[in-house]
């Protein structure tokens, strides 16, 4: 009930002269690496997933933030003998502090989906921490990557980006849903079958990240994998409901904590190795897209120091993936407009005659083209400190990388 209240008290509108001032430049250990943020880093996801980018040597700063639990959860990690700094930050007075700078920023910030929980009851909660942090996001870090987790993320996605375009800060190469997780498992459960280790197996998974919208082309595996219809249908039902498999197993007590903690982990590997310049990293993520007439969509991609560098393609389907995909269209743009709808609701009573699109910029489709403009320099707030205006270095020690390069691309 303590974290419930705080998580409202977290949605309360609050003063912007206050979080201003309040903010504090922080040192970073490892000069020259990457500040990573964790929004909600004291919940079932975060903790875990705390331990795990602790692990990461390419990480300089690991800035930890939670409306409850936070000092416990960094001093805990903070005991590991690795590399990246841990910083603590608690409650929303220090949310600036915990954003300031960071290259890359992760949201599994929200409540679990309990037995008996709607996708509305959720949402309504979700929704709501998430608008608030991606106001955050946009004052004090705006060029950072931005991975929400926060369910349900068919619409909190879009809630962002169009925070983010309200703000002025939207670049639609840098924002992703995390849907490493249905990649994981369906590549466990093809792994099981063929009795081979999963992690040489490659099962593409598109669409969205909840139930029907999830969907396995299990066509295009490697190595490949044969089925009967029935069963095909079986096993691609199973990862589209693999999420309540885990909450009926953990009797009430949870959902699929530690094996999301993984997944986000492993996209933020990834995310790290294209911001420091790696060539060829490919994942497969929710983002803004052009791949179908929705404004959003998941699907493989091509990363680069600038985010999204290109869209792979999809690949031709199958009948069974081809039926799935026109229920997924259908259910996949209904949560869009939802969260289009919540982020807009404020803003119409505000100011009428702004209409935001429901995709914004545009980015590119192959590795021929560019990701977009980056920030104006006015687009973003600088924050300041009771004494002196800081200057809007990153606090690894160094600007993201601006050189983009071109990389060899390649599958998962």
């Amino acid at each position: 009930m303590d974290r419930l209240a705080r998580i409202a008290a977290h949605l309360a509108p609050r003063s912007c002269d206050a979080q201003v001032n309040s903010i504090q430049q922080q040192p970073t250990a490892a000069q020259g690496l990457p500040k990573v943020a964790v929004l909600g880093a004291a919940g079932g996801i975060g903790q875990p997933l705390s331990m795990l980018l602790k692990m990461m040597p390419n990480i300089g700063e690991l800035s930890l933030y939670d409306v409850v639990g936070t000092p416990g959860v960094a001093a805990d990690v903070s005991h590991m003998d690795t590399k990246p700094k841990v910083t603590s930050h608690l409650g929303p007075d220090q949310l600036p502090n915990a954003l300031y700078n960071s290259h890359l920023v992760i949201i599994p910030a929200g409540v679990p989906r309990k037995p008996g929980m709607t996708r509305d009851d959720l949402f309504n909660i979700n929704a709501g921490i998430v608008k608030t942090l991606s106001e955050g996001i946009a004052k004090y870090c705006p060029k950072a990557w931005v991975a929400i987790i926060s369910n349900p993320v068919n619409s909190t996605v879009p809630i962002a980006a169009e925070v983010f375009k309200k703000a002025g800060t939207f670049n639609a190469a840098k924002l992703f849903g995390v849907t490493k997780l249905d990649v994981a498992r369906a590549n466990a459960f093809v792994g099981e079958i063929l009795e081979v280790d999963p992690a040489q197996v490659n099962v593409p998974v598109i669409g969205g990240h909840a139930g029907v919208t999830i969907l396995p082309l299990l066509s295009q595996a490697q190595p490949r994998i044969h089925l009967p219809d029935a069963k095909a249908k079986a096993l691609m039902e199973r990862i589209q409901n693999a999420g309540t498999e885990v909450v009926e197993a953990k009797a009430g007590k949870g959902s699929a904590t530690l094996s999301m903690a993984y997944a986000a982990a492993k996209f933020a590997e990834s995310c790290l190795k294209a911001i420091q310049g790696q060539r060829g990293v490919v994942e497969c993520a929710y983002v803004s897209s052009h791949l179908t007439d929705l404004p959003f969509f998941a699907s493989p991609l091509r990363l680069d120091q600038n985010g999204i560098a290109e869209f792979l393609p999809i690949g031709r389907m199958n009948e069974l993936e081809t039926a799935n995909m026109a229920a997924l269209i259908k259910e996949l743009g209904g949560s869009i407009k939802k969260g289009v709808e919540f982020a807009n609701e404020g803003a119409a009573k505000n100011d009428k005659s702004s209409a935001q699109p429901s995709s914004g910029s545009s980015i590119p489709s192959s590795k021929n083209e560019t990701t977009g403009p980056l920030y104006a320099p006015s687009s973003s707030q600088q924050p300041k400190s009771g004494k002196k205006e800081l200057k809007p270095q990153p606090s690894s020690g160094s600007d993201l990388p601006k050189r983009k390069e071109e990389t060899t691309g390649g599958r998962y």
